[in-house]
């Protein structure tokens, strides 16, 4: 991976992070826009489709809203993407696995910057409280500078595991395809579940088989 790669890649995680709570919230931190741009700045958007596909299915399960706890997918697609390229489609386990390890990763910094938040609003409360402009403004910029910093930090220790699971020994053809079938199996039924809690329950069942007969064609022609 070249340097000016990696800084995209870093980058375009600070940008997928920022954009779950901080600013923009436009969606381009979903697992599948995230990892399908990370794949076609690393060289490969195929594979940045399918890793951006199959964590999708898991990212499908939580819902940004309140104080609700979710796993941070933006920055882990990135290093998910970057930790696939040129990977037979067998071998996409690896990366998976290191996607949703990341996310999870990435749900517990987002704690730890609530917290250093709350601390930080709790110290300027006099301020605004009287409804000053530089103390509102200081913490509101502050707050977004941190999480770009939680960011930077979750998708360059996610490109160093990637570089690491790029240069381990791959898994025998097997258990490497084993592994990607688990793991897609785990998230079709994942999708399928919150699809089925989610939607009006008297069309939940057509439109689950209207989305199965369109992934099984596009399988199947592509």
């Amino acid at each position: 991976m070249s340097a000016e790669v990696f800084i995209a890649l870093l980058l375009w995680g600070i940008i997928a992070g920022l954009d779950l709570v901080s600013v923009l919230q436009s969606m381009v931190g979903r697992p599948l826009v995230a990892a399908t741009v990370a794949g076609a700045l690393a060289g490969d958007p195929a594979n940045g489709v399918l890793i951006g596909m199959a964590l999708e299915l898991f990212a499908l399960e939580f819902l940004p809203v309140g104080g609700a706890r979710y796993p941070d997918y933006g920055p882990a697609s990135v290093a998910a993407a970057a930790a696939a390229v040129g990977m037979p489609l067998g071998q996409l386990g690896v990366p998976l696995v290191l996607g949703l390890v990341l996310a999870y990763g990435g749900d517990w910094s987002l704690v730890g910057l609530r917290r250093w938040n709350t601390w930080r609003v709790r110290r300027a409360a006099r301020g605004l409280d009287a409804g000053d402009l530089h103390t509102i403004s200081r913490i509101q910029l502050g707050g977004i500078l941190w999480d770009a910093l939680r960011s930077l930090a979750l998708t360059g220790a996610g490109l160093g595991l990637a570089w690491a699971a790029r240069t381990a020994p791959p898994l025998d053809d097997r258990r490497g395809l084993l592994l990607t079938a688990v793991l897609i199996g785990i998230g079709l039924a994942n999708a399928a579940q919150n699809a089925l809690r989610l939607a009006d329950p008297r069309r939940a069942g057509w439109w689950l088989a209207l989305g199965l007969a369109g992934g099984t064609a596009w399988v199947v022609l592509r």
